[in-house]
């Protein structure tokens, strides 16, 4: 009886989406293969990579096909810290990553679109050596993921609203 009564639930919450105009983000005709077509240029370091690697990941880069846009990443990172003991030591770490992008048209080299994400987290620091470089190393990299995930939503968002993809030309057959 109880999952007859979900199931009709269910069965009027689709029908009222349906009728809304509700579309899914990536059913959106081009976001998944422009997101696909993107090639990321970060800075060098740590995070850099783990941004880079996590941003491809999102976007499913597809390295057999031409990039369509170049992205340059810009990183900044501050560390403070939080929950001082009375020897004066942090227990407790404030980490923010901003990361800034410039997305560019590879035909053209015109600028798509630009934006800046800021990401803020915490983590605890332990009077270990290691212990506390792990907690560094793993704030860092939820950061990075986090930041790559709210890059991927603004221009999955950005390309849905109707921002064109640029033509890419097949290269020249030789011959």
């Amino acid at each position: 009886m109880k999952s007859l009564a979900v199931l009709a639930a269910l069965t009027i919450a689709a029908a009222g989406l349906s009728g809304c105009g509700f579309a899914p983000l990536y059913a959106q005709p081009g976001v998944v293969t422009s997101l696909a077509a993107i090639q990321v240029e970060a800075p060098q370091g740590r995070t850099g990579f783990l941004i880079r690697e996590h941003l491809d990941d999102a976007f499913a880069r597809d390295r057999s096909r031409q990039p369509a846009y170049h992205m340059q990443l810009a990183l900044a990172e501050q560390r403070y810290p939080r929950g001082v003991r009375v020897d004066n030591v942090a227990t407790r770490y404030e980490y923010v990553l901003i990361a800034t992008y410039a997305l560019t048209s590879v035909p053209s080299g015109a600028l798509a679109k630009r934006g800046t994400v800021r990401v803020e987290l915490t983590y605890d620091s332990a009077d270990q050596p290691y212990a506390s470089v792990a907690a560094q190393q793993d704030a860092q990299d939820r950061a990075a993921e986090e930041a790559a995930r709210r890059i991927q939503l603004e221009l999955a968002t950005w390309l849905a609203q109707g921002a064109r993809p640029p033509e890419v030309k097949a290269p020249a057959k030789p011959g």
